[in-house]
């Protein structure tokens, strides 16, 4: 009775434990495991400082910034498992979600920095403390009010990731899609550099302008009659070589009719007769009848 109930009990468990290791290979869930760690953690690392400036206890300071080290430096693993599972994310949210998580990774990319120099100043506090213990105050108060402001950053980048997938938050309007902004700067940026290019051009005559294009026409003709393969310049060259022969022929044509029609005008020329002597005596006679 007792082996089965131990059974029962440790079934649920190893189930409940496979489920955790193979949802840990995702990065979108293991960024939702632990992207409240760097608010909460330096939520409770800031109010460790504030109890170590009361009690102006060393080892009360050295445990608060050993927390507020740990929360800082857990914003590098949410960072690293937000990049990666941003695209399969994207690809399953609606198109405010989408908007929302454009804001939420681009804040993120901004602001990240901010956790590991407050992460390197806990970490230095903590030696300085040990050895300089006269340093514990302003140590203290200095962390205190970096991490002041990291843990608002941190609420502000957490913010827009709230909005991701729970519609039930979203309170105002989605923020302007950062593509399109970014793709809108450089089309304007484009049109400005154009026109100015343009107004600094100098005025060009007609003549060359006309040349110009009149070389870039023939490049383009000769281009586009240029031969793409060996064939095509073979069956090129065969159909010149035919069209030349043709041409000769025409030639040898031209050549022999001229020379036909010059030998049939001099025989017609040279064999006319002229007028006969009687003839002549003939025409003169009737001449001298027409005198008075």
């Amino acid at each position: 009775m007792a082996q089965s109930e131990v059974q029962t009990v440790a079934l649920p468990l190893e189930n409940a434990m496979n489920t955790f290791f193979q949802h840990s290979r995702d990065p979108e869930y293991m960024h939702v495991l632990l992207n409240p760690l760097p608010v909460y953690g330096l939520a409770f690392g800031t109010l460790a400082l504030v109890l170590a400036l009361f009690l102006r206890n060393h080892r009360v300071t050295v445990a608060a910034l050993v927390l507020v080290f740990v929360g800082a430096m857990s914003a590098w693993p949410v960072y690293q498992y937000g990049e990666s599972a941003y695209d399969r994310v994207k690809s399953m949210s609606d198109p405010a979600g989408e908007q929302w998580l454009d804001e939420h990774m681009a804040r993120g990319e901004k602001m990240i920095w901010l956790f590991y120099v407050l992460a390197g100043v806990a970490a230095i506090g903590v030696g300085a403390v040990l050895k300089w213990p006269r340093t514990s105050f302003a140590i203290t108060v200095g962390t205190l009010v970096l991490g002041g402001v990291t843990l608002g950053t941190g609420g502000y980048i957490a913010y827009a990731g709230g909005h991701v997938r729970h519609r039930e938050f979203r309170f105002e309007a989605a923020p302007a899609p950062r593509m399109a902004e970014h793709h809108h700067e450089e089309e304007q940026h484009g049109a400005e550099t154009h026109e100015h290019a343009t107004e600094q051009k100098p005025a060009a005559s007609t003549q060359p302008q006309m040349e110009h294009a009149g070389h870039e026409q023939m490049q383009q003709q000769a281009g586009a009659e240029q031969p793409k393969s060996d064939e095509e310049r073979k069956r090129l060259e065969a159909s010149r070589l035919q069209l030349e022969a043709s041409r000769l022929q025409l030639e040898a044509s031209r050549k022999q009719l001229e020379a036909a029609g010059g030998a049939s005008a001099s025989p017609s020329v040279s064999g006319s007769p002229g007028p006969s002597p009687t003839q002549h005596k003939h025409d003169e006679h009737q001449h001298d009848e027409h005198k008075p």
